[in-house]
C-alpha cells in the first residue's frame, strides 16, 4: 500500500514536471533568441555603415583631390620627410589595412582613421563613432584609396592649431603660417614642430606652446634616430611628459604606467 502511495506521488511530480517544462522551454528559447537577433541587428547596423561608405568613398576623394585642393603630394615630399611622418603618425602604415593594434607607438588612431574623421564625420564623439571609425578605415578606405593618395589627403587637410586667429588645414598652409615659408623651404625643425602637432595640435603648437612643441619635436628625433624605441602601443609622447602637458592631453591617449619600472 505504502509502495502504492510513493508510486502515485511519482506520478503526481511526472505531471506537474511535464506541466512546467514547455513553459520553461520557450523561456530558455526566447532566452538564447533575443542576444542572437540583437547581434544580428548590430551587424546590420554596422553593414550599412560600411557599405555606405563604400559607396561614398570614390565621390569623397574625388572631390578631396580635386583641382586647386591639393597643395603638396606625397610624392612632392623628400624621401626622408615621408619616412619621418610616418614613423612618428603611423609606425606600420604601409603595412596594415587601415587599423593597427599592436604596434609600438601606433596609439588609437592611424592615418586612415584619422582620414576617416576629417571625411566622413561631421561631429566625432568617443564610443559608437569611434567603432564606425574603425569599420570604415578597414573596410571601405583601406581597400578602395591607395596609400600614397592617403597621405597626400594627410598632407593637405590634416588639422595643425591655430595660427593668426584661423584654423590651419594641411602642411602647406600650417607652413606658411607659422614660419612664412613654403612647405619645402622648412627647416628639419621646423617639419617636425608640424608633425609634433598632428597627435595634438592646440597643445603642441609652436605659436603658444612653443616649450611643449620643441619637447616633442626633440622626442620624435630620437624615435627616428632609434635612440629612443617605443615601449608599448600607447607609448605615444615617448616617455613621462611634464604634468603641465599632460593635463591638456586626451585622458585615453597618456598612461604614466608605461613608463613604471
Amino acid at each position: 500500500m505504502l509502495f502504492k502511495h510513493y508510486k502515485h506521488h511519482d506520478h503526481l511530480l511526472d505531471t506537474c514536471r511535464r506541466q512546467k517544462s514547455p513553459g520553461l522551454k520557450a523561456f530558455l528559447y526566447f532566452a538564447g533568441l533575443v542576444p542572437l537577433l540583437l547581434g544580428l541587428l548590430v551587424a546590420a547596423y554596422f553593414g550599412a555603415v560600411v557599405l555606405k561608405a563604400r559607396r561614398a568613398t570614390p565621390a569623397i576623394v574625388k572631390e578631396a583631390m580635386g583641382a586647386g585642393r591639393i597643395r603638396v603630394c606625397a610624392a612632392d615630399l623628400p624621401r626622408e620627410r615621408l619616412e619621418e611622418l610616418i614613423k612618428i603618425e603611423d609606425p606600420a602604415f604601409l603595412s596594415h589595412s587601415g587599423v593597427d593594434l599592436r604596434t609600438p607607438g601606433a596609439g588609437l588612431t592611424t592615418i586612415t582613421q584619422a582620414l576617416v574623421k576629417i571625411f566622413y564625420f561631421k561631429q566625432f564623439k568617443p564610443g559608437l563613432s569611434k567603432l564606425k571609425q574603425t569599420l570604415i578605415a578597414r573596410y571601405a578606405v583601406h581597400p578602395l584609396v591607395s596609400k600614397q593618395d592617403q597621405i597626400t589627403l594627410l598632407l593637405n587637410y590634416a588639422y595643425l592649431g591655430r595660427c593668426r586667429g584661423e584654423e590651419m588645414r594641411g602642411f602647406p598652409a600650417a607652413a606658411q603660417c607659422y614660419y612664412g615659408r613654403k612647405l619645402d623651404g622648412l627647416r628639419e625643425d621646423e617639419y617636425l614642430s608640424l608633425v609634433a602637432m598632428l597627435i595634438a595640435p592646440d597643445t603642441f603648437n609652436p605659436v603658444f606652446n612653443p616649450r611643449a612643441n620643441k619637447d616633442r619635436v626633440d622626442r620624435i628625433k630620437k624615435v627616428i634616430s632609434g635612440k629612443y624605441i617605443p615601449k608599448r602601443h600607447m607609448d605615444i609622447y615617448y616617455g613621462p611628459v611634464d604634468p603641465r602637458t599632460q593635463t591638456a592631453l586626451a585622458p585615453a591617449s597618456y598612461f604614466s604606467s608605461i613608463y613604471q619600472n
